[in-house]
């Protein structure tokens, strides 16, 4: 469903993700890992045909990102890191307009929206003020609004950033009902987060892939280390190895 190939990006002189390729099975729930600065938030922004690469293929449920940009936002649900959410409108009336904007039918809108409301525990909500919402419930109507279209790719960036215990337990529960129906790729920082919800992970660094494997693999591979001492070892690794070749460059 998610197919990158060679994939790099320049801002300048400056390599963003260099030579990134790797591939999302339909139904599988993936991690996306990396420090800030990795390139997690460029490859998003080529995935979602928001900005273009430089060079490499990426394709979503088989159209290339960059040769049809409307059919691949068509396949996706998209919920970013920071909710772009119309605060004075309420909860309805909100998900009807991204149906809309998403080109829903009409006379499926009001069962598309239902459901949307159902999965993601908002029903009782649904005549509720976004703005009196609480960030949690914020959090959710973001979601609802990329299950809008069942579409079937959903790209989540930090889904779970900023709430609370309790709230982030629902959502990651809501998220495992997701395979399902979409094949889901998650960015964020909450490395337990990945260990729960996800199959795989895929860990970048400096715009390039520093380990990817099934979690029991990663795990067993480490000789029993926890994601965070995978993360950090390879993350170290490769910026040792990056100051060397530098350093090396430089004498």
């Amino acid at each position: 469903m998610i197919a990158v190939e060679g994939l790099t990006k320049y801002y300048g002189p400056i390599a963003a993700v260099e030579d990134l390729s790797f591939q999302v099975d339909q139904g599988e729930i993936v991690g996306f890992l990396g420090p800030n600065g990795a390139g997690k938030s460029t490859t998003m922004r080529i995935l979602t045909a928001f900005a273009p690469a430089t060079r490499g293929e990426a394709r979503i449920a088989g159209f290339e990102v960059h040769q049809d940009p409307l059919e691949v936002k068509r396949r996706i649900g998209y919920l970013p890191e920071r909710v772009p959410l119309y605060e004075e409108m309420v909860v309805t009336s909100f998900l009807r307009y991204v149906a809309e904007l998403k080109g829903v039918p009409r006379a499926q809108r009001t069962a598309e929206v239902g459901e949307a409301l159902e999965r993601c525990g908002l029903s009782h909500m649904a005549n509720r003020l976004i703005a009196n919402l609480s960030k949690g419930y914020k959090q959710r109507v973001g979601l609802a609004q990329a299950l809008i279209g069942s579409p079937p790719v959903l790209i989540l960036d930090e889904p779970t950033v900023g709430l609370d215990p309790a709230q982030i337990v629902e959502i990651r529960q809501m998220i495992k009902g997701l395979r399902d129906k979409h094949t889901v790729l998650i960015s964020t920082h909450i490395l337990p987060e990945v260990a729960m919800l996800c199959e795989r992970a895929i860990i970048i660094n400096q715009g390039r892939i520093v380990a990817e494997d099934k979690m029991e693999n990663l795990t067993k591979g480490g000789g029993g280390e926890s994601l965070e001492e995978i993360f950090m070892r390879v993350v170290s690794s490769d910026r040792a190895d990056t100051a060397t070749v530098k350093k090396g460059a430089t004498a």
